[in-house]
């Protein structure tokens, strides 16, 4: 006996309603500011089917909390940040809904810190003093509650750009794969410096330098997804240096270095600087804010760590210090930190490259980084 045929219809939509939320995600992305107009931490939700953003609120008041990182457990959240007139760090409980809890405050002991990254351990964090010339290093409990911190100097400057290389300037904080060592690129000395972790102790020990171009200033770095580069971006020299990682011996060695834009591009700004970089999943494509220039250069990956610039894309917007990628790669955000917005840009999963998804702008006060809940 044939089966009706008026079920074939009914199962059909059954299949297609069950399957719906397993496509469309939202997710949950914060947003660090460092303005006058802004207030502290702001959220929103992303729709990772459409690329939609969802407008953005107020979830924490706290001073100029620049840049901000997840603990491994995806429950807490860490600021650089300014409270009753000091610089340090806050901690928070992040609540089902999107909103945070302060579960306490620690200064860094020498000023205001550009960068924070947590230990894939969960057992300390580490910021960057750019003006003060330091990394701290802060113990974490097991409920997340930051410890006293301890200041590691860093000495010298390469002194080629005036001004801007005459002493140390520690601008980023990041652990090499395994976790053993933390890289911290200075702006000043031209260089990484390279720490040997003991994160039961928790603490660093100076192991070595990398060397990146004269008169770059190295900024923010990424690994490749296999671990075998790194890609230094300069900020000065609005470049990207990609050196060869040895895990074994903790060290980093210059192969290749790939302007982000060309001379006739930067003549024609009177201010411009390199701010983010970062490295799609597959490895097969990177991307780098331009500041002033006020664009995303998207770069092809080859098999030997070279770069080739493939796109250079309008953010649509102002002074792009921060952009990130959604957690499907799908998707690009850019923070204008002068026009108030953040846009999303479309990313072509063949080519690599972006496309500005019009309409799709909100308003974030003086925003600086972008960070979606893991």
């Amino acid at each position: 006996m044939s089966k009706p045929r008026f079920l074939f219809p009914f199962a059909s939509l059954l299949l297609l309603t069950l399957a719906t939320p397993l496509l469309a995600e939202k997710r949950d992305v914060y947003f660090g500011t460092g303005g006058r107009n802004a207030d502290g931490i702001y959220h929103a939700t992303f729709d990772t089917d459409s690329g939609k953003l969802s407008d953005a609120n107020l979830v924490a008041e706290i001073g100029s909390p620049g840049f901000l990182a997840f603990h491994p457990d995806g429950d807490k959240l860490y600021a650089v940040a300014t409270k009753d007139k000091e610089s340090g760090v806050a901690a928070y409980q992040v609540g089902k809904d999107g909103s945070l809890t302060l579960i306490n405050f620690q200064p860094t002991g020498d000023g205001g810190a550009a960068h924070v990254a947590v230990h894939p351990s969960g057992k300390f964090l580490l910021t960057a003093q750019y003006g003060g010339g330091s990394v701290a290093l802060f113990p974490l409990d097991a409920e997340g509650k930051l410890g006293p911190a301890t200041v590691t100097e860093h000495e010298g400057g390469s002194g080629v750009v005036e001004g801007r290389q005459d002493s140390p300037h520690p601008h980023y904080c990041g652990y090499s794969p395994d976790g053993k060592f933390a890289l911290v690129p200075d702006l000043g000395m031209d260089k990484i410096v390279i720490y040997r972790i003991d994160a039961d102790a928790p603490s660093i020990t100076r192991h070595a330098y990398a060397e990146s171009v004269a008169g770059g200033g190295p900024r923010h770095m990424k690994f490749s997804p296999d671990g075998k580069f790194i890609y230094l971006l300069n900020e000065l020299s609005l470049s990207v240096t990609t050196l060869a990682w040895d895990a074994e011996k903790g060290l980093a060695s210059k192969l290749f270095v790939t302007p982000a834009l060309s001379d006739e591009a930067k003549a024609g700004e009177v201010f411009n600087s390199a701010a983010e970089i970062l490295v799609r999943p597959d490895g097969k494509f990177l991307y780098s804010s331009n500041r002033g220039h006020d664009t995303v250069t998207v770069y092809k990956a080859e098999e030997s760590g070279d770069l080739s610039v493939i796109q250079v894309q309008p953010i649509r917007g102002a002074f792009p210090r921060n952009i990130n990628l959604d957690p499907t790669a799908h998707w690009l955000l850019a923070a204008g930190a002068d026009s108030n917005t953040i846009a999303v840009h479309a990313i072509d999963q063949e080519t690599g490259r972006l496309t500005f998804q019009r309409g799709n702008v909100i308003n974030v006060p003086s925003p600086i980084c972008i960070l979606f809940k893991p």
